[in-house]
């Protein structure tokens, strides 16, 4: 059975060359991507900024409703069609400030995609799973340990995935990019008696699937990780879940990954994801809570 750990942890992505978190406060961050910085909202940054002023390319502003919105606004020239970054292993991605604020990839996902790493080292033929993969940078992190299956409902998303791809040298792994629904993707698996050595799902809070397909966290969730579940076994190595931008505790989380694992050898934690500011004594400025099953085999 499958231990429940209580008490939370923390996984905390530092900078690297590609990516520094410089300053936060009132509400606000300020990063740079490569050569360029920028200041985007974080509710969570209660504090107040330690440098005096912030000199950055762009800043996002959010829109003055309550369904999130806004746009960016720029002080000097950035890309508009991105430039590239590379993150480890020669993992490389386009960087590019979106319409919903993100730049393209989620720097707290680093300790993440190594902890998954850790647990599928020595193993060159894994079958894993990254639902609502995104840009595709965990999945290119996934395939130096065997196949890979992205699901993402965004076609433009799964296009920017192949590109990272091919960015990285890497159009040639056996990853398999797929335009789809997680849920009933997930489903037709269960029914197929697929298995898995590993997944990874980060879903959102509301969306939308290809077929205008409705997803609201709190209702969906708790069937698709067990649908989940039937994708792996006591042979797999690992289940690790992130959520953003919700008023969740990852304790929840980590009970609802303890009733549908129960029969499962292993343990269940869970705790916040965040990133340390740069330079001495950086803060820690959270991001996400996350829940994870892990099987040492």
């Amino acid at each position: 059975m499958a231990e429940l750990v209580s008490q939370p942890i923390l996984m905390i992505g530092e900078g690297w060359d590609a990516y520094r978190l410089l300053d936060s406060g009132n509400g606000r961050k300020f990063e740079s991507y490569g050569p360029y910085r920028f200041v985007r909202p974080e509710p969570q940054a209660m504090w107040s900024p330690r440098l005096a002023e912030w000199d950055p390319h762009g800043e996002f502003v959010p829109g003055s409703d309550e369904d999130g919105g806004g746009r960016w606004q720029f002080a000097f020239d950035v890309p508009r069609d991105g430039w590239p970054l590379e993150w480890r292993d020669g993992v490389r991605f386009t960087a590019q400030c979106t319409p919903f604020r993100h730049l393209g990839f989620f720097p707290d996902m680093g300790p993440v995609w190594d902890w998954m790493g850790d647990r599928l080292d020595g193993n060159g033929e894994a079958e894993t799973l990254n639902l609502f993969g995104y840009t595709g940078v965990g999945s290119l992190a996934l395939s130096r340990f065997g196949r890979v299956t992205h699901v993402d409902a965004s076609k433009k998303s799964v296009a920017q995935a192949r590109e990272n791809a091919a960015l990285s040298g890497m159009e040639d792994r056996p990853i398999r990019w797929l335009v789809d629904d997680a849920a009933k993707f997930t489903a037709r698996e269960v029914r197929r008696g697929n298995r898995y050595d590993g997944i990874i799902l980060d879903p959102p809070k509301f969306g939308r699937g290809p077929k205008n397909e409705t997803w609201r966290l709190e209702e969906s969730l708790p069937s698709l990780v067990a649908d989940c579940r039937q994708l792996l076994d006591g042979d797999s190595r690992f289940l690790f879940l992130t959520v953003y931008a919700v008023r969740m505790s990852s304790l929840a989380l980590g009970g609802l990954l303890a009733e549908i694992f129960a029969d499962l050898p292993g343990r269940i934690e869970h705790g916040d994801l965040g990133v340390r500011e740069a330079g001495e004594d950086g803060r820690l400025l959270p991001t996400a809570i996350f829940a994870r099953w892990s099987n040492p085999g």
